[in-house]
Order: C-alpha cells, then structure tokens, then sequence
C-alpha cells in the first residue's frame, strides 16, 4: 500500500523541500507532500544548489499553504522545524502518526557564500540521514 506522507516547515522553502526530494528519491512509490505554516514565495535558491549537487532536482518545488492539506489523510505529518511543530494545525483528515525531526534553519546562515553553502550542505545531509533512518524503520516494507 502507497505511504502518503506531508513534511511541515514554516516556509516550505528548505528543510521541508529537501526532505521531501530525499524520501522521493528513497522510494519513487511514496506520496510525498511539503508545506509551510507560512510559506515562502519559492524554494530557496541555495537549497536548490545544493540538492543538485547530488543529484536530487527541487527546482520545481512550489511552497503550498498546510491550510490546502487539513481535510487530507496522510499516513505520517512529520514537522521537521520546531515552530512548525508548535503551531501544527489540527488535521481534520486521518493521521496515523505526527513525528517531529526538527533541523537548524540553512536560512539562517550568515558569512561568506561559501560559509552559507557549507551550512546548507551540513543541514542536507542531517536531513539525508535523519529522514533514511525514519524511512527504514517506519515506511519500507
């Protein structure tokens, strides 16, 4: 049976947007949504960078609104900030589980370009094995 899953941020324009790419790229046969508490106008330019880096495109991404997905049912909500994780809507579809696997905001990162890279990188890969690691003990067959 097809695992639907929804990935909660505040903007929509990093965190969830990688790790939504990532569990894409686990298992093509997934149902993977993101969305914002209070979403960005687009995905954050740097996290498309460094997502094709390795070879996962997000460039296509488009940050949605939860409010859109609150009558939907949804095998896990995963809120991978944590003012995401506080201001959760109440879900009127059926969710089986909420999980939270909260990330530093890659935004946030101040210096040089390359500073600013260097922490969008550490941040995709906390997603990378933050989010393999519940997909094998929670989604794969």
């Amino acid at each position: 049976m097809k695992k639907k899953i929804l990935i909660l941020c505040t903007g929509n324009s990093c965190r969830s947007q990688m790790a939504e790419g990532f569990l894409k790229s686990f298992d093509a046969k997934l149902e993977v949504y993101s969305a914002g508490t209070n979403p960005s106008s687009q995905v954050h330019p740097k996290a498309v960078q460094v997502m094709a880096e390795i070879g996962i495109d997000i460039s296509e991404g488009t940050p949605a609104n939860v409010d859109g997905y609150l009558d939907h049912s949804f095998d896990y909500v995963i809120t991978v900030c944590d003012n995401a994780k506080e201001t959760c809507p109440m879900f009127l579809g059926d969710v089986k589980e909420q999980v939270h696997i909260g990330f530093e905001d890659p935004a946030d990162a101040v210096g040089t370009e390359e500073e600013v890279l260097a922490e969008f990188r550490r941040i995709r890969d906390e997603i990378k094995r933050n989010f393999y690691q519940f997909y094998a003990d929670k989604v794969k067959p």
